[in-house]
């Protein structure tokens, strides 16, 4: 290991990167959910491939607009010490792929050439000062216009090819870093890799203290490519010390599972679990007694229709999640406003992130702080594949979500009091059916309006 990397062990905060006030958090009532700009919250995203920072190519202004023109508050992106190729996974037009030379990446380029994806090789001892500019303006424009970003640090290396595009690989750097296999970079056998990398996490965490509308993920599906509990475990220990002393710390989030897994032994100072895929959400119901928040923040390789990822967001959050994100590979770097005709294992475009807007409005319709899972409120068999969730404050309010065809009507059990009725559809936002129903208390049967794939019922006490 190299001096320079030893001496940037201790880098501090720049100087004037003091945050003006504390960044997201869990809320403080129903840590479920987010506190944001002193604003209860859920996060909702439809995410470009990860890739808006580390290609050079990407114009990342036009993709947060139109995710802001849509109303959605969520970004996810990668940090650069992982790429792709234009062939990974099918996907045409792939952010996270840039062209040769066109990736930037943490650490500087050096003078002798030869790094695997175009360019000189990487001195991994200097950092690149380009990069922290870019990832910076990255987070301030989204913090500008009200988004998120969930900043992935590291993500493993699916095949070997795509380990031989890192700079932390031996052959694109020219500190004799990472010539180890790819089953072995996120384990704490190497000590020079694992110094590298918590290095850099500080380095990150540092220059992104000042910003309130981030918070770091550990790794992207660390169950993949050999990734290790224990180097998971020194990396959110890392992030923590980044901070130690700060006025405010970021929120840490780890990345548990594909569909749902039970919590166990989770990295210290985690407070969001990410699932991928968490359809139906049962990562939620089996984790919801940790009271912190749970995401699904990846979906996308499960074909081109809108319903299927409109559906998986709308049982999530009434499951009692507190963010989901899908892939939208309609944002490429040629049209990064999200205009591109998905060529990809999944879908994406204006007409999914518009039916997400509608679901992110209809959830900021309630006070969904007091609310909580509950599908007992739910009376009657439903048929075939019908399935109805529910978040309730008894008595008060009551979030429902009806998901398959042939509902004709919904009985709950419901308090006496007189109740505002509203059945939503949820592909365009219109009221299909509005009523002030006076009910004297036990079962009440609704008519359910006729609707083909899917609807909602919000219903508010009076």
């Amino acid at each position: 290991m190299s001096p320079a990397i030893v001496a940037l062990l201790g880098l501090a905060l720049l100087p004037g990167a003091v945050a003006a006030g504390p960044p997201i958090g869990l809320h403080p009532e129903n840590p479920h959910y987010f506190l944001f700009r002193g604003r209860p919250t859920v996060l909702v995203g439809s995410t470009e491939h990860y890739g808006a920072v580390l290609n050079l190519e990407f114009d990342y202004v036009r993709y947060l607009d139109e995710l802001h023109a849509r109303g959605l508050n969520l970004t996810r992106t990668f940090s650069g010490v992982y790429c792709e190729d234009q062939r990974s996974f099918g996907i045409h037009g792939n952010p996270l792929a840039p062209a040769a030379g066109r990736l930037i990446a943490p650490w500087a380029r050096s003078a002798t050439p030869g790094c695997a994806n175009g360019g000189n090789r990487f001195d991994l001892s200097r950092w690149d000062e380009a990069y922290f500019a870019r990832c910076k303006d990255f987070v301030a424009q989204a913090g500008k216009r009200g988004i998120v970003v969930e900043l992935v640090l590291f993500c493993p290396f699916y095949e070997d090819s795509l380990w031989t595009l890192s700079p932390m690989n031996v052959a694109n750097n020219v500190n004799r870093i990472g010539g180890v296999s790819r089953t072995e970079v996120y384990t704490t056998r190497h000590a020079d890799l694992v110094a590298l990398h918590e290095t850099l996490v500080r380095k990150i965490v540092g220059e992104l203290a000042g910003f309130d509308n981030v918070y770091f993920e550990i790794c992207n599906e660390p169950y993949f490519g050999g990734v290790t509990r224990e180097w998971q475990y020194r990396i959110a220990v890392a992030i923590a010390d980044a901070e130690r002393g700060a006025p405010y710390r970021h929120l840490i989030a780890q990345n548990i599972a594909n569909g749902s897994q039970r919590i166990e032994r989770p990295a210290p100072g985690v407070s969001i679990f990410n699932f991928h895929y968490a359809t139906p959400p049962d990562a939620v119901t089996a984790n919801f007694g940790l009271n912190k928040a749970i995401a699904d923040d990846e979906t996308g390789f499960r074909g081109d229709a809108d319903f299927t990822y409109r559906a998986e967001g709308w049982d999530f959050f009434l499951a009692g999640g507190g963010a989901y994100d899908n892939l939208d590979y309609s944002f490429t770097p040629a049209q990064p406003g999200g205009t591109a005709v998905p060529r990809a294992p999944g879908g994406g475009g204006r007409t999914l992130r518009a039916q997400l807007a509608i679901l992110k409005s209809f959830l900021e319709g309630f006070d969904f702080v007091k609310m909580t899972p509950d599908p007992s409120v739910v009376r009657d068999p439903l048929p075939g594949k019908v399935t109805a969730r529910a978040m309730v404050w008894k008595g008060r309010q009551y979030a429902m979500y009806v998901r398959g065809p042939g509902l004709s009507t919904l009985t709950l059990d419901l308090p006496a009091g007189q109740y505002q009725v509203r059945w939503l559809n949820t592909k365009t936002g219109r009221t299909e059916s509005e009523r002030v129903m006076n009910h004297p208390g036990s079962l009440a049967t609704l008519p359910v309006p006729s609707y083909e794939e899917d609807i909602a019922l919000g219903i508010h006490r009076m």
